[in-house]
């Protein structure tokens, strides 16, 4: 390659495409039936390892991750052609090797070394199930220099093989552009010039060909073409100069060494050698590519290539919009509360305006803040691999079914309920899901089945991750939370009993395992969905498994509050943890000490708590007969809030607190008003701790 081609500035590109890759490549290995594989999941397999290797191989400088896919793929290449067989020990080798190559990534990406010890050891395990394999029979050389031949069928012939570095004809390359605008044809007219010698060059329409004398390869010109344009607008052939430009009728085309799909902004999908003439191209089978450049949060396409462009821009970039776009709803709001005093006879132009600029900036709040949202398949699809080794380790049978992958949520969070739900996974396996012999024994099938799934159910996402193992057993966590000296007794009901596990330093396990049973997971999987604004809930049934419920937030950045007055200030209470509010009569207090009351709500006695005296608020109302009860719910635990007065029910934008000011205990956040006033919103989680301390005193 021409060394006036500086390609360090696609690095980022090539990381991020080898990434959703690799997670492809984990993905296909772990859904592969050893019985019987499907033939086009060996190929997308084989794919994704042809293209990092191509791509690691252009750049020249990824030695490491190039000569680790490239012994992955001649053993892909082998099992996809059935001259060799799968066996279970091969998916594990190449699952490891997935993880060699993403840390090989990831060393590259922050400019180091990889581990050497690691490239050595799995290239070694390569090398031998290379040399396994020859003993049955010859296999290829380890470094192909050439294609098979193609075939002379009209259909376009997969490349199978690296591309050789020269050119195998006297011709010059013919590369021509398709659907391509004039800011691009300037950009990929001075690449090609970089490249080699242009001996001629046209423009029809929306289309540049370019006639290219040079010793770079088909992978290489196709590799800098796609940084700037989608593979499946290039065509590059050997061709002989147009009669305009050498004076001699143009000749058929010549097909070129079959092109690589090297280039690292392509998908993982087959390049096809051209075999038509140029005139028939547009008819010819296109190459299936994701874009070259996309959204970061959007899933890596898996079909053909799409007219729709996307880009891709850094998550900071993102949350300035959404900053920007909440400082403009707060703005519209001033107006909009500045506008209820006009007269709407006299400002009737004025006041239709503001209410369209309040229907378009609701618009523009949803189409940013969608923006975030990521498919909940960012986080399922990590724990086939999780079950399948953990199991094993187990020596259980396991089988993990997967719903709701569409679902949305924001970024934010589903990076951040990766840990909680690992450790609820591992829980399930390790304490939930029996052994195949006792499940024989309980008459049930020797594979246990786990159910990892999300749904919409409002303004908020349900994620449940269910077994139907034994059940959480009753009468070992009474007694072990008997000898720790909780308040427990054997009439407690089950739902009580099952919160003691998110107890701190709470287990039942009989002995600790590399998977769990050390007691510092669960009460740290509570306080994290909590911290996330959301609430964790058990269910469960003796012999026939349990079911975790977490609830979270679709966003954070945007809250449905309901805002109150207590004194002179106003608090935002969660709309999602509001059940009622009421004025309670003087027959519904029960006082239980002195400065102790509850509220009885429909049989129900609920914990009062005064918000004035949480906040130390002056000039609150203090008569409980006189003021408003708000009644909140935070995971099982009711209670009800004592607030002056109700104000109304709106969106609010989060504003963080402690990055701005500091933590304050029972807020979880703050807001901006339409007046300019600065709003707390109420930790409910906090002041249900709240209670139940009271009621511990």
């Amino acid at each position: 390659m021409s060394a006036g081609v500086d390609l360090s500035q696609f690095f980022e590109t090539f990381f991020d495409e080898a990434d959703e890759l690799l997670a492809d490549m984990e993905r296909l290995l772990l859904g592969l039936d050893l019985s019987n594989p499907d033939v086009d999941e060996l190929n997308a397999i084989f794919r994704a390892a042809h293209s990092i290797k191509g791509g690691a191989g252009t750049f020249g400088c990824f030695g490491h991750l190039a000569d680790t896919t490239h012994l992955l793929e001649n053993l892909l290449d082998l099992i996809r052609r059935g001259e060799m067989s799968l066996r279970k020990d091969m998916i594990d080798l190449f699952l490891e090797t997935k993880d060699v190559l993403t840390e090989q990534v990831a060393a590259y990406r922050n400019s180091q070394e990889p581990n050497a010890a690691a490239y050595e050891r799995i290239c070694a395990q390569l090398r031998a199930l290379a040399i396994e394999q020859k003993g049955e029979q010859p296999v290829a050389a380890p470094a192909p220099v050439a294609a098979p031949a193609p075939t002379p069928a009209a259909a376009p012939v997969v490349a199978q093989a690296v591309v050789p570095t020269e050119a195998t004809t006297d011709l010059p390359l013919h590369v021509r552009i398709n659907k391509l605008d004039s800011k691009d044809a300037v950009a990929l007219a001075e690449e090609m010039a970089l490249m080699g010698e242009v001996l001629h060059q046209e423009s029809t329409g929306n289309s540049l060909s370019m006639w290219l004398k040079t010793t770079a390869s088909v992978s290489d010109l196709e590799a800098v073409c796609c940084f700037i344009v989608n593979a499946d607008q290039v065509n590059i052939v050997a061709q002989a100069l147009p009669a305009t430009a050498s004076g001699h009728a143009a000749q058929n085309p010549v097909p070129a060494s079959p092109p690589a799909a090297v280039a690292p902004a392509t998908a993982a999908a087959p390049v096809a050698t051209p075999t038509q003439p140029e005139s028939n191209s547009a008819a010819a089978p296109s190459t299936p590519a994701a874009p070259a450049a996309k959204v970061e949060n959007k899933a890596p396409a898996s079909g053909a290539a799409s007219n729709n462009s996307t880009i891709r821009v850094g998550v900071e970039k993102v949350d300035q919009i959404i900053n920007l776009v909440g400082e403009l709803v707060i703005t519209q709001a001033m107006l909009v509360q500045t506008a209820s005093t006009l007269d709407p006879v006299l400002h009737d132009r004025l006041l239709n305006g503001i209410e369209q600029l309040d229907r378009n900036a609701r618009d523009l709040q949803e189409a940013v803040m969608s923006i975030r949202m990521m498919p909940m398949d960012y986080v399922f699809s990590r724990f086939p691999r999780v079950v399948r080794e953990n199991a094993a380790k187990m020596g259980k049978q396991i089988k993990l079914t997967t719903q709701g992958q569409a679902t949305e949520l924001d970024k934010s969070l589903i990076e951040r309920i990766i840990d909680p739900l690992t450790h609820l996974v591992r829980n399930s396996i390790d304490h939930g899901i029996e052994t195949p012999e006792k499940r024989i024994e309980a008459g049930k099938s020797p594979e246990g089945n786990m159910l990892l799934s999300a749904q919409h159910h409002g303004g908020q996402i349900v994620i449940e991750v269910s077994d139907d193992g034994a059940g959480l057993d009753r009468e070992r966590i009474l007694k072990k939370a008997i000898s720790q000296g909780m308040a427990v007794s054997e009439s407690t009901p089950d739902e009580e009993v099952w919160q003691l596990i998110f107890a701190p330093g709470f287990s039942t396990a009989e002995k600790v395992t590399d998977i769990s049973g050390r007691g510092v997971g669960m009460d740290v999987v509570r306080r994290n969905i909590q911290g996330m604004g959301g609430h964790i809930q058990l269910s469960s049934r003796a012999g026939r498994g349990t079911t975790t419920r977490i609830v979270l937030p679709l966003t954070l950045a945007i809250l449905d509050g309901m805002s109150v007055r207590v004194g002179e200030e106003t608090f935002i209470l969660p709309l999602s943890h509001v059940t009622e509010s009421m004025q309670p009569a003087p027959d519904q207090i029960r006082a239980i000490s002195e400065t102790e009351h509850v509220l009885q709500v429909r049989g129900e006695y609920l914990p009062i708590v005064a918000l004035h005296n949480v906040f130390a608020v002056d000039n609150a109302e203090t008569d409980i007969t006189k003021a408003i009860a708000v009644v909140l719910q935070a995971q099982d635990v009711r209670f009800a809030l004592m607030v002056d007065h109700l104000i109304g029910q709106h969106q609010v934008v989060v504003k963080n607190l402690e990055s701005n000011y500091r933590k304050i205990p029972g807020v979880s956040a703050a807001t901006i008003l339409g007046d300019g006033s600065v709003a707390l919103i109420v930790d409910v989680f906090a002041l249900m701790r709240f209670t139940l301390d009271k009621a511990t005193i």
